[in-house]
Formats: structure tokens, C-alpha cells, sequence
């Protein structure tokens, strides 16, 4: 079973009563343990496609299953207790809490679980600890540096030992140096830990980390081709 499975997968938002397309027919799947870039240029559609896979929108049409679960046939109640347990979320400006500590911020997603207070502390400091943070637990997002804050924020990621992992351009905001650092991260979590990875970026570097790329061009699905062209995957799966 595919970890991801996308069936003729449209989105369509709603403008003066006028219909704006964003996604046309989108079909395929992401293996357990894969890491895939989502490539486009700005307005393709990339992080709306992101966002149904993670349970964030919900389709217009076609369907998403996600280790098995028809996510766009759950409530809204059923949604968000979905995602709490099953997916992790790395976004391009860390969304980090500004008042809660280094620590506080990863416990943050384990405050909806049964999790007793100690049980939270364990999951929060080893979260940190696999992300090279145990030194900056009680540091406030102000006094780390950007890099530190994504590893903040991908620790949160982790710390409900989610089976899918879902980031939008997590290095779009940080120097060389850094990104570097996160994305070694991100290959170390799926290469030793056998996260599935599903990426959204417009840097080519970012994606040459990941396993599998897709292009996305105006709301249509493209594979890259050996020889450095494109194929339609909407033709293919026709």
C-alpha cells in the first residue's frame, strides 16, 4: 500500500462567484519511506497540492488516501484528530510561538494527546536531541538563529512520531549554511528513521536531496525525464 495515493485530484476556489482552477486531475502515489520535491514555479499550485495531502483543504474532486484513509471523507473533528497523529508539519517561516520556549513549542502538538506531563517532557527533550538542540531547550525563537528555529519547528514535526512529513520550502528563508544543515536533517530522518517526505520548493539544490522530483506548471503534474525534459503524468494516467 502506497503512503500516499492521489486519484484524479482537482481543486477549484471560488472568486465572485467565478471558479479559479488550481489543480487538474492529479495521479500518483508516494511509497512508504520516499522523499519527494514538488517543484513549480510560484502559482502552480504546489503548496495547495501540499496542503490536501496533509489533511490542511480538502479537494473539489477525485481522492486522497493517505496509509489507506480517504482523508477527504473525514469531519472536520475526525480531520484534525487525523492529522495530529499521523502527519508533521516543517513550513518555510518556522510559525514557531514567539512567547513559548525552544521546549515549549515542541510540546506543543502533544498537549492534544493522553500523554502524561512527564511522558511530554521525555518526547519534547528527545525530539530536541535528535535535532542537535538539548543546549537550547529553554531559549525563546528570538534568541536562536533561523536554522535553529527550523530545527525547532522540525522537531515539532516529530515529536508525535508521525508516519508522513510534510514541509513547504522549509529552506526558502534561511543562508546556504543552514539550509545545507536542515536538509541534511530532513535526508537523515528519512534515510535511518524511514520518514516519508514529501517537500514543496523552487530550489533545485533543495530538491536533488530528495529521491523523486515532480514539476508542477499551471495546476498539471509533470515527471522529469532523464534528458532533462518533462512528461505530462496527466496523459500518462489517462
Amino acid at each position: 500500500m502506497a503512503a500516499v495515493s492521489l486519484q484524479s485530484v482537482s481543486k477549484c476556489y471560488y472568486r465572485g462567484g467565478h471558479p479559479i482552477p488550481v489543480l487538474a486531475d492529479i495521479t500518483f502515489d508516494v511509497q512508504r519511506g520516499d522523499f519527494l520535491a514538488l517543484m513549480g514555479p510560484s502559482g502552480s499550485g504546489k503548496s495547495t497540492l501540499l496542503n490536501l495531502i496533509a489533511g490542511i483543504d480538502r479537494p473539489s474532486a477525485g481522492q486522497i488516501l493517505v496509509d489507506g484513509v480517504d482523508i477527504a471523507k473525514l469531519s472536520e473533528r475526525e480531520l484534525a484528530r487525523w492529522r495530529a497523529g499521523h502527519v508533521g508539519f516543517i513550513f518555510q517561516f518556522y510559525n514557531l510561538m514567539p512567547v513559548l520556549t525552544a521546549f515549549e513549542n515542541v510540546e506543543l502538538p502533544l498537549m492534544l494527546t493522553k500523554l502524561s506531563r512527564r511522558e511530554r517532557r521525555q518526547h519534547a527533550e528527545t525530539a530536541l536531541a535528535m535535532v542537535g538542540l538539548s543546549d537550547r531547550i529553554t531559549h525563546y525563537p528570538s534568541e536562536l538563529s533561523g536554522g535553529q528555529q527550523q530545527r525547532v519547528a522540525i522537531a515539532r514535526a516529530l515529536v508525535t512520531d508521525p508516519s508522513l512529513i510534510v514541509a513547504d520550502e522549509p529552506t526558502g528563508d534561511l543562508d546556504k549554511v543552514s539550509a545545507t544543515e536542515v536538509l541534511s536533517l530532513l535526508d537523515q530522518l528519512n534515510c535511518e528513521l524511514g520518514k516519508t517526505i514529501i517537500m514543496v520548493t523552487h530550489d533545485v539544490r533543495a530538491a536533488e536531496v530528495a529521491h523523486a522530483m515532480l514539476h508542477l506548471d499551471k495546476g498539471e503534474l509533470f515527471a522529469l525525464e532523464s534528458n532533462g525534459n518533462t512528461r505530462s503524468l496527466k496523459a500518462e494516467n489517462a
